[in-house]
């Protein structure tokens, strides 16, 4: 039996194109017909070329919600039928790294949508996706929680809480947004509602940084007038948290120029770079650097209430739907930000 997904053909190709239909190989597996997949800021490593390795044929996405289809016998957490979300990648939920709190770096988990060699796991971004571990992976979605919030929650939204976790936001302070996607856009929520007031977003292109005025932040483009509006709000000796959400060098050194001395920088942004600042400079700086994987399945359980109770406007950051036959205008658009796109989805 076959299937069609989203897959990967080369750097700036990508094609619905027929794959091999999931099956259960392990009895701790799952099958998932999917009803909404995510296209994120991760995904365009490979399709850019920043990323290099990944499989021509390999179904592209890590963010999904939709059903489960079928169950392999040790399963005991889901079931047929189940509405479920799931996070970027696979936890146990047991292993020693699992029980801290870390599931991004359990010690089976994988991460969808990327296959090397030969090895790894095919995306969500098709019909229907295979999901190891499923007990410890998948997440039944609670009646009143969107397909939308859903799938925000296993990757950007609680990329973004983590990424204001990191940064030690103080309510007093003053924090720096670099990048205004998706996840910059939900970092801003996450330090508006942990009480920080004096934020400053930025980002190049003018629909994001509206939106992100929206929100309540200060807003400029890259460049020195970040540091000034930094000491407009009374910083003149710098920012005391940055988030950087974008992953280039460009960002990571406006980081470093408008952070004050002994500041926090937290890096979200998956960088394919070398350091665009050197450790002396760091050092000069008494900078703390703090970043890593999201623990996502981890904050699918903290933060799945507080969505739900307090956050419903976390979904306003999808801006465009697509079918996923109509895959490579999806991502020429989200890809290239055209139309102000600022997270894109495909419906099912």
């Amino acid at each position: 039996m076959a299937m069609h997904g989203v897959c990967f053909r080369a750097p700036g190709e990508v094609a619905w194109q027929e794959v091999a239909e999931p099956r259960l190989e392990m009895a701790t597996d799952a099958i998932v017909q999917v009803d909404l997949a995510g296209l994120c800021g991760s995904d365009l490593h490979p399709y850019f070329g920043r990323e290099v390795g990944l499989d021509p044929g390999t179904v592209m996405g890590h963010e999904f919600v939709g059903r489960v289809i079928d169950v392999g016998d040790d399963v005991r957490g889901v079931r047929q039928g189940d509405r479920v979300f799931a996070p970027f990648s696979t936890s146990c939920g047991e292993c020693a790294t699992c029980r801290t709190g870390l599931t991004s770096r359990c010690e089976r988990g994988q991460l969808f949508g990327w296959i090397s060699g030969g090895v790894g796991l095919h995306g969500g971004q098709a019909e229907r996706v295979r999901v190891p571990l499923a007990d410890g992976t998948l997440k039944v979605v609670p009646d009143g929680l969107s397909d939308e919030a859903a799938l925000l929650l296993g990757d950007n939204l609680g990329t973004a809480w983590y990424c204001a976790e990191l940064a030690e936001l103080h309510p007093d302070g003053i924090v720096v947004v670099i990048g205004c996607g998706s996840v910059g856009l939900l970092g801003i929520l996450a330090a508006r509602a942990e009480g920080v007031t004096r934020v400053v977003a930025v980002d190049p292109v003018p629909e994001r940084r509206a939106r992100a005025a929206a929100l309540g932040a200060e807003v400029c483009e890259p460049g020195p007038d970040v540091a000034r509006v930094v000491a407009s709000l009374g910083g003149s000796r710098g920012a005391d948290s940055v988030m950087e959400f974008v992953g280039l060098p460009s960002a990571q050194r406006l980081a470093w120029e408008v952070l004050r001395p002994g500041g926090v920088m937290a890096v979200i942004g998956c960088h394919s770079a070398p350091f665009a600042f050197s450790p002396s400079e760091a050092y000069d700086k008494n900078l703390t650097y703090r970043t890593g994987r999201c623990p996502a399945r981890r904050q699918m359980e903290r933060l799945t209430d507080r969505v739900m109770r307090d956050l419903p406007q976390v979904t306003q950051v999808i801006t465009h739907r697509f079918a996923p036959q109509d895959c490579v205008r999806a991502y020429d658009v989200f890809a290239h930000q055209r139309d102000g796109c600022v997270k894109a989805v495909f419906e099912f």
